[in-house]
């Protein structure tokens, strides 16, 4: 997991473009999605971290989100149903 205010933009973008950065996750609410998401891109900065992978976003305890991982959202959703 990476913070956003713990990296550079230009770093980001680098690791974002050789695919070492495929999620962003909201670290007060605990989901996470893609790059492109819509309320992904409206977080405040010091609340955004980046993920590597699904896995890695799990492990830390986040949840798909409902937007832009709507198939993931239900399948975790029915998990607690």
């Amino acid at each position: 997991m990476i913070k956003h205010l713990s990296i550079n933009d230009n770093d980001l973008r680098y690791q974002i473009k050789q695919k070492e950065i495929c999620f962003g996750g909201n670290s007060k609410l605990k989901i996470y999605g893609t790059l492109r998401c819509k309320s992904g891109k409206r977080m405040k900065k010091e609340n955004r971290v980046f993920f590597i992978s699904k896995e890695e976003a799990v492990k830390n305890g986040f949840r798909p989100c409902g937007h832009c991982m709507k198939t993931n959202y239900q399948k975790w959703k029915n998990e607690f149903i």
